[in-house]
């Protein structure tokens, strides 16, 4: 593990470790970005594809830079103009709908929002109007590219129905085809050589850079990539050579997402939202989410896993692992809701309620953990920021489901 971070993580673990109940139990540290720096602590016959990864963000992300520079000036506007706000593009429609005007007028809008670097940005309104010269390609930062929240991965699935319901020959198909052949390759080029992906690429530094799993982020992009390698229903006009890279990719990733699995005391237990790029060990997101085991995206995770077809006898372990943590650590007789006093969500007592699974659970104890924006940790829940309190998922029943769906799986997937 790269030493400066371990430092960091084992002085964090300890603080919140030995305060016993008290209300602040530690304080989050910020995950370590991507740098030339943190590549020469690897081996040396590791580094030159790291180097070769990173002077590539750096490239796409200059042009990324230069292109929207030149629009505004072409456009004699002295700042980017600024999309709408909105929401991930419809993708649940009837089957008439992808042959129609609707679903075409959408599909244009799509190719003109994706970015220099082929991907496209979250949150942001793609759907109604094409991108205008010198605006951003999102509503919340500029020409970024992310998997989170289902960016890239909903725009591409939509080109990908439109483009066969329409057929190959239009000039309309011919542009969602290059976008959707840019949009795979986009992500094939942000996977990091250990098989991870970025929440953002080109990257962005922070957090941002860490593997993310949170949201089924990490997910998302395997399930995309196995369906365009097995290059059925609406991927089957993909090309065999892209399909072959698809499947390596995904093939790489499966692999990073089985070595992320944290282990404690020589046990697999859950996943972390996210993990530190290099190391792959547990690390934080924004200030009140702290290295921990994600219950959440743990449970997606295991659902994945178990969709898999002929399971390895590594990915079989994983699922009994994770499942057997699943179990250990529920709360039962307490229900996350408005309090009668009128102070928002609480934790409370409610005798036969649950289960529930707190969203972060700590590393070696299990006990739930809590974050608010000062970065402070803190062992119960109804001690945090009011804002904080009521503006954020704390607890889970996925978990739940997860099991359930396990008790079929286990029976034809015995433990090895």
């Amino acid at each position: 593990m790269f030493a400066p971070f371990r430092a960091l993580l084992v002085a964090a673990l300890v603080a919140y470790s030995t305060l016993g109940s008290a209300a602040v139990i530690g304080t989050n540290i910020p995950a370590l970005p991507l740098t030339a720096d943190r590549i020469h602590t690897l081996p040396d016959a590791d580094q030159p594809a790291w180097h070769r990864y990173l002077a590539q963000s750096r490239a796409k992300s200059a042009i990324d830079h230069a292109t929207l520079a030149d629009e505004l000036k072409a456009a004699g506007l002295s700042a980017p103009l600024i999309p709408a706000q909105g929401r991930a593009v419809p993708l649940n429609q009837p089957a008439a709908f992808w042959s129609g005007p609707a679903a075409a007028r959408i599909a244009d809008c799509l190719v003109s929002f994706q970015t220099p670097a082929g991907g496209w940005n979250k949150n942001t309104n793609q759907t109604t109007a094409p991108r205008r010269v010198g605006e951003r390609h999102g509503y919340e930062a500029g020409y970024v590219g992310t998997i989170d929240n289902d960016a890239t991965i909903t725009q591409l699935r939509f080109l990908a129905q439109a483009l066969t319901a329409a057929g190959q020959a239009s000039a309309r198909a011919t542009a969602w085809r290059a976008a959707f052949t840019r949009g795979i390759d986009y992500l094939l080029t942000a996977q990091y050589p250990n098989g991870g992906w970025p929440q953002v690429f080109p990257l962005e530094g922070r957090y941002h850079d860490a593997v993310t799993f949170n949201d089924g982020a990490f997910v998302n992009v395997l399930t995309l990539l196995r369906a365009v390698a097995a290059g059925r229903d609406e991927f089957a006009f993909v090309p065999a050579e892209l399909r072959t890279r698809a499947a390596a990719s995904a093939s790489r990733g499966l692999d990073c997402l089985l070595a992320s699995q944290i282990t404690v005391a020589g046990r697999r237990t859950a996943w972390c939202q996210q993990v530190d790029i290099l190391t792959l060990a547990p690390v934080g997101a924004r200030n009140y989410e702290m290295p921990s085991q994600s219950a959440g995206e743990s449970a997606g995770i295991v659902l994945f896993l178990m969709a898999l077809p002929d399971p390895s006898p590594a990915v079989v372990t994983a699922v009994h692992a994770a499942a057997a943590w699943f179990q250990k650590t529920p709360l039962r007789d307490v229900v996350f809701k408005p309090a009668p006093d009128g102070t928002g969500r609480k934790l409370l007592p409610s005798p036969g309620a649950g289960p529930l699974w707190p969203r972060y659970s700590e590393l070696g104890t299990d006990r739930p953990l809590f974050g608010d924006r000062d970065l402070t940790i803190h062992n119960d829940v109804n001690e945090i920021s009011a804002e904080r309190r009521n503006g954020y998922g704390w607890f889970s029943d996925s978990p739940k489901r997860t099991l359930d769906h396990y008790t079929k799986w286990a029976k034809f997937h015995p433990a090895p």
